[in-house]
């Protein structure tokens, strides 16, 4: 399973969310068509739509559905899922790693395709270290395979909008590890970076234009 992978978008960058009320608009004028996004906890019910939003995203590889269930019910304060009027158009999986406590590391990045070019997946992630199962949160960790430019230039941007630096290392090895059948995958260390502060409530809204 790939932890990360998201597909190029038209705008070619991310964009974070940094604002503390969990009820204020932010429009982003990219368009005539004004689209409003919420970012939520997700719940168990979310499981089989977090599923089919995955397939429709290669070259994520896709889990069971039960495993998505989980993702969205056991890790659902370290998970997040974005709705563009009222569909679910986004979805990242993440877990605070037990031996580590200050570090998330990001599963997965879906973002359906016609949903792309807003800067969603930053404000994603900026919205996840918001709250406060991530106040103690000063590393951030993903890994990605060394031909996803998309993903590579996601969590650059994230660490440049953290203002703070980024390690590259080899985690998953093609051969040592996956036996020759699938790329290796690198780790992507940012940090450390100051907490990014608690405050989401139930839903972040977000005003978006395509």
């Amino acid at each position: 399973m790939s932890a990360t992978s998201v597909a190029s978008s038209p705008s070619g960058g991310s964009d974070n969310k940094t604002e503390e009320s969990p009820e204020e608009k932010f429009p982003a004028r990219q368009g005539s068509e004004v689209r409003e996004t919420l970012l939520r906890r997700p719940v168990s019910e979310d499981g089989a739509e977090v599923h089919r939003l995955i397939g429709r995203c290669p070259p994520l590889d896709e889990n069971s559905i039960y495993c998505n269930l989980l993702q969205a019910s056991h890790f659902a304060d370290t998970s997040v899922a974005a709705e563009v009027n009222g569909e679910l158009a986004g979805f990242i999986s993440g877990y605070i790693i037990p031996e580590r406590p200050d570090t998330l590391f990001i599963w997965q990045v879906a973002v359906a395709k016609e949903a792309r070019g807003l800067g969603l997946a930053g404000r994603m992630i900026c919205e996840i270290l918001r709250r406060p199962s991530c106040a103690r949160v000063r590393h951030l960790e993903t890994t990605i395979t060394p031909d996803n430019d998309a993903s590579w230039a996601l969590f650059r941007g994230v660490a440049r909008k953290l203002e703070t630096d980024c390690a590259e290392s080899v985690m998953f090895d093609r051969d040592r590890h996956f036996r020759g059948r699938h790329d290796s995958e690198m780790l992507l260390r940012i940090g450390p970076f100051a907490g990014a502060g608690a405050g989401a409530g139930a839903g972040t809204r977000v005003a978006v234009a395509r």
